[in-house]
């Protein structure tokens, strides 16, 4: 399941002191249907969401923004970042199975634990983007005293910059770890699952 994520920053100085790191998450879905696994592959692939950077179609994406606020406190001699709150909004888009009727179990079971591994990766995409949300307002806030108010902005921003590359490498390494090792886990899954619905902690699918 690699792909890129798709993470754009915007910025807005306020004059008051802004809110704490916060995130904002919505939903979407997609559409699946068919009744085989290779019917469920193909419609994976022809209606997942397109990631632009890649022209390629994904069983699930995390689509993300960073709004970062900041006032600044000027004296006679300095500058300072008096406050700083960032904000990720993602948007997760997961697939939703339209299930035929009479579906082979079999396609049952493996559709449930690939649709759970997608939206644990997807929100996993989430954790790291928040995580990186926390880092940047806490650099912002410790940021040193700057002469001027231009030069405190401009250290925001090299901050920021340096914040949001660190958060695109880390998406990416967990994609490319993820990908490595995506039928290994999705087979350990299944025996796991297919254990608990022998053993009676599961519903039959």
């Amino acid at each position: 399941m690699k792909r890129s994520v798709l993470c754009a920053l915007m910025l807005a100085f306020a004059a008051t002191p802004a809110a704490t790191a916060n995130l904002v998450k919505t939903y979407s879905y997609f559409s699946v249907g068919g009744r085989t696994l290779e019917d469920i592959r193909n419609q994976l692939s022809r209606n997942g969401p397109e990631v632009k950077s890649t022209g390629s179609r994904h069983p699930g994406a995390t689509q993300m923004a960073f709004t970062t606020r900041i006032s600044y406190a000027q004296s006679a001699e300095s500058c300072r970042i008096a406050d700083a709150a960032v904000t990720v909004k993602v948007k997760v888009i997961l697939p939703e199975w339209r299930r035929p009727p009479k579906v082979d179990p079999d396609v049952r079971l493996f559709w449930d634990t690939l649709s759970a591994d997608i939206k644990r990766h997807e929100e996993r995409h989430v954790e790291i983007a928040k995580n990186h949300a926390r880092l940047l307002e806490d650099a912002l806030k410790s940021a040193p005293v700057q002469k001027t108010c231009e030069q405190a902005k401009a250290k925001a921003a090299s901050i920021q910059a340096a914040e949001l590359a660190r958060h695109d490498q880390d998406q990416l390494r967990f994609d490319r770890v993820e990908s490595v090792n995506f039928e290994s886990r999705i087979l350990r899954l299944l025996r796991y699952r297919m254990g608990r619905v022998e053993a009676g902690q599961l519903p039959p699918p």
